[in-house]
């Protein structure tokens, strides 16, 4: 790939645009943000580390929208953080008009860029994008179920005391509360959960799941997570800048599949070249399909709240 766009400086876009040059995923990295100094700064101190890093990207930051011009692939994460007491969609107002005015720039600039969208709140975000970018929406694709299911993931192997290279997990719907955590298809080598774990420990285990972003805004309680995000980000871009055909939790825009409709959820996907290249549908239980359908309406439902 030639060419990666980051917009927004702040963590978690700072962060991915490291791990991006670092994996030498891209030939330029251009790192954007509204604020006076920061891109730029932040992107000569990363490109400072290569020669210690031994990476050959080259990093530039910038405050001009059209530095994103021919980019293969942008990724959005500007906006404004969570705070402690702030769901994701408090965000809503905010976020839609910074990631609506990203978009507008990105389809200018950037015609034939797939997007990655990691704004909160996520789903919604990336509706915006695909509506104001007008890209068709195989190259519109949103991060939330690969952060999710790591974060399902790492406390599964927490609790059982094992490698997390060894869990396997799903995590499907909307990257909020209403998130759907699958235990049915979640193992241990290959190990089904359910044969290690009782069904309070489980359970305990998938509200933790959906409740992991706040536990870090408790923390950090001026910000919200940056390292897993990134992390979760760089896979995607990976897979896409290596056509790697990655079977991922990604937000993607569903047009009937799971019997959902003009909406964004976390579902599994082939994530290669051309972005979402397919979208897979599993065998889901009447429950499952009801909390699926469940978290799907709630992203509606903020959906309904902005103007097209």
């Amino acid at each position: 790939m030639n060419k990666i766009g980051i917009v927004g400086a702040g963590n978690v876009g700072a962060t991915t645009a490291q791990r991006v040059a670092e994996r030498e995923l891209a030939r330029e990295v251009v790192l954007l943000d509204v604020a006076e100094g920061i891109p730029q700064g932040k992107g000569l101190d990363m490109a400072e580390s290569a020669p210690v890093e031994r990476f050959d990207t080259r990093i530039t930051g910038t405050n001009n929208p059209d530095a994103l011009a021919d980019s293969d692939l942008v990724v959005i994460t500007a906006g404004i953080a969570r705070k402690p007491g702030m769901s994701r969609d408090d965000l809503l107002a905010t976020n839609a008009d910074i990631v609506g005015a990203v978009s507008e720039n990105v389809q200018r600039v950037a015609p034939n860029a797939i997007v990655i969208v990691v704004s909160n709140p996520l789903d919604v975000m990336a509706y915006v994008a695909l509506k104001k970018t007008g890209f068709p929406a195989h190259r519109v694709v949103g991060m939330a179920g690969i952060l999710d299911s790591a974060r399902y993931r790492y406390f599964i192997a927490e609790t059982l005391d094992v490698s997390v290279e060894d869990v396997t997990a799903f995590v499907l719907g909307g990257h909020g509360d209403s998130m759907v955590p699958l235990p049915r298809y979640t193992s241990v080598a290959g190990i089904p959960l359910i044969e290690l774990l009782d069904q309070t420990s489980i359970d305990a285990l998938v509200q933790r799941t959906r409740a992991g972003g706040a536990e870090i805004v408790g923390h950090l309680k001026t910000g919200s997570a940056y390292y897993a995000p990134a992390s979760a980000t760089t896979e995607m871009v990976a897979a896409i800048a290596h056509d790697k055909k990655r079977i991922l939790p990604c937000a993607a825009y569903l047009t009937g599949q799971y019997g959902l409709n003009n909406v964004y959820v976390g579902v599994p996907v082939k994530l290669g070249a051309n972005g979402v290249e397919s979208i897979i549908e599993i065998g889901l239980t009447p429950e499952e399909t009801a909390a699926l359908k469940h978290s799907a309406d709630d992203v509606h439902e903020n959906i309904a709240k902005l103007s097209f």
